[in-house]
Protein backbone atom coordinates (compact mmCIF):
# COMPACT_ATOMS: atom_id res chain seq x y z
CA UNK A 1 0.00 0.00 0.00
CA UNK A 2 1.47 3.37 -1.12
CA UNK A 3 1.13 5.34 2.58
CA UNK A 4 3.13 8.89 1.89
CA UNK A 5 4.07 11.50 4.33
CA UNK A 6 1.00 14.15 4.63
CA UNK A 7 -1.97 11.56 3.61
CA UNK A 8 -4.77 11.59 5.65
CA UNK A 9 -5.91 8.12 7.04
CA UNK A 10 -9.67 7.11 6.90
CA UNK A 11 -9.48 4.36 9.53
CA UNK A 12 -12.45 1.59 9.67
CA UNK A 13 -12.55 2.07 13.46
CA UNK A 14 -12.51 5.78 15.15
CA UNK A 15 -10.25 7.28 17.75
CA UNK A 16 -11.82 7.11 21.29
CA UNK A 17 -12.28 11.11 20.66
CA UNK A 18 -14.72 9.85 17.34
CA UNK A 19 -12.82 11.08 14.62
CA UNK A 20 -11.64 8.85 12.01
CA UNK A 21 -9.19 10.71 10.20
CA UNK A 22 -5.30 10.71 10.63
CA UNK A 23 -2.70 12.75 8.78
CA UNK A 24 0.55 10.85 8.28
CA UNK A 25 3.53 11.99 9.68
CA UNK A 26 6.40 9.94 9.47
CA UNK A 27 6.06 5.97 7.27
CA UNK A 28 8.15 3.17 7.42
CA UNK A 29 8.25 0.65 9.43
CA UNK A 30 5.68 2.11 11.33
CA UNK A 31 3.53 5.01 10.42
CA UNK A 32 3.49 8.26 13.26
CA UNK A 33 -0.14 9.43 12.99
CA UNK A 34 -1.98 12.33 14.16
CA UNK A 35 -5.71 12.59 15.08
CA UNK A 36 -7.34 15.48 13.06
CA UNK A 37 -9.75 15.33 15.69
CA UNK A 38 -7.56 15.63 19.19
CA UNK A 39 -4.43 16.60 18.43
CA UNK A 40 -3.24 12.58 19.53
CA UNK A 41 -0.02 11.25 18.17
CA UNK A 42 0.55 7.88 17.54
CA UNK A 43 2.88 5.32 16.52
CA UNK A 44 1.36 2.14 14.47
CA UNK A 45 3.10 -1.16 13.07
CA UNK A 46 2.60 -0.84 9.53
CA UNK A 47 0.74 -4.10 9.01
CA UNK A 48 -1.68 -3.03 11.74
CA UNK A 49 -2.13 0.30 10.33
CA UNK A 50 -2.56 -1.29 6.79
CA UNK A 51 -5.34 -3.36 8.15
CA UNK A 52 -7.63 -0.65 9.28
CA UNK A 53 -7.24 1.75 6.49
CA UNK A 54 -10.51 2.25 4.74
CA UNK A 55 -9.68 5.41 2.79
CA UNK A 56 -6.63 7.19 1.63
CA UNK A 57 -7.39 10.88 1.50
CA UNK A 58 -4.03 12.57 -0.85
CA UNK A 59 -3.50 16.05 -0.65
CA UNK A 60 -2.50 16.71 -4.26
CA UNK A 61 0.18 19.30 -4.82
CA UNK A 62 0.61 21.28 -7.90
CA UNK A 63 4.17 20.44 -9.75
CA UNK A 64 5.60 23.32 -11.43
Amino acid sequence: MDVQVGDILEMKKPHPCGSRRFLVLRSGMDFKIRCTGCGHEVMVPRVKAEKNIKKIIRQEQDEK
